[in-house]
């Protein structure tokens, strides 16, 4: 054929074709560079030798270049988390109700006048469990925000904030203790420790807060009610593979806020069924 064609056999290759375990291979590796993130492709090829793979380094060095991974230069420093005992873990929420965690978020009215909200999540479901708005929060909202959820949804094991005054305060960790809740205070100026919490402060500020003029303080409090509805029944989330965290908890669930007109338009289409 390749006399007939005038083509020099050197330049012919036979398609190349891969492994029938090439997939699996790969989620393994991947998985091997998520969980030892300073490990090259070496030592990951030795991992995967101790598991059982019979796999040359070659073929995994190919694998990870193609998969764009790299060991990266810099490693971001972890902090621990101290429990009141003493004792040092770091704690990752293992079931609903295990952790939740709290913070407070500001914004503005449209005359420029500063109000609070204080966010309460569950860290495993991912859930906002609520968002109270106000002038300012002091540690009896905080009392009275958390006495509604503990008799509504039960206490959580543990619930993890920073050291605002708010959340360290005597009556606050008093009350804690009594109810058998354990606290977890991050290290200060360490905000990368509350980071459940941090990442759907940043998710509220970036698509509500940032695009939406609150006229008045009431206002402010029915869109932010009617975006966490959204978040908790609608609002697809990465890490719970695209899937809202609570769809089957609440209300059917309100569109999601960018104009105040979309609730105002659903208001008043209520009203008319009524009538």
């Amino acid at each position: 054929m390749c006399r007939v064609l005038g083509q020099h056999r050197s330049t012919q290759r036979k398609a190349p074709r891969g492994a029938d375990d090439e997939d699996a291979l790969t989620q393994d590796i991947i998985e091997l560079a998520r969980t030892y993130g300073r490990y090259g492709y070496r030592r990951v090829t030795a991992l995967l030798r101790d598991s059982g793979w019979r796999v040359n380094r070659k073929r995994v060095e190919r694998i990870w270049r193609r998969e764009g991974l790299k060991v990266p230069q810099k490693q971001p420093k972890r902090g621990r988390l101290w429990l009141n005992d003493g004792s040092v873990v770091r704690l990752r929420p293992e079931y609903p109700g295990h952790v939740w965690a709290y913070d407070f978020v500001e914004g503005r009215t449209h005359e420029g006048r500063k109000f609070r909200i204080l966010t309460i999540i569950d860290e495993a479901s991912r859930e906002c469990l609520a968002m109270v708005v106000a002038r300012k929060l002091k540690s009896d909202d905080v009392l009275a925000a958390l006495a509604d959820l503990f008799v509504r949804r039960g206490p959580p094991a543990h619930i993890r904030s920073d050291n605002g005054p708010e959340f360290v305060a005597n009556t606050v960790q008093a009350w804690l203790r009594q109810v058998g809740v354990k606290t977890l205070y991050i290290t200060p100026a360490s905000p990368w420790e509350n980071g459940y919490n941090e990442s759907f402060n940043g998710t509220l500020r970036d698509e509500l807060l940032n695009g939406e003029i609150f006229y008045t303080l009431a206002e402010a409090r029915v869109l932010i009610e009617a975006w966490r509805r959204h978040y908790n029944t609608a609002r697809p989330h990465s890490s719970l593979g695209y899937r809202p965290p609570a769809p089957e908890t609440a209300m059917p669930p309100c569109p999601p806020s960018g104009f105040a007109s979309l609730h105002l338009r659903a208001g008043m289409a209520a009203e008319e069924r009524m009538h």
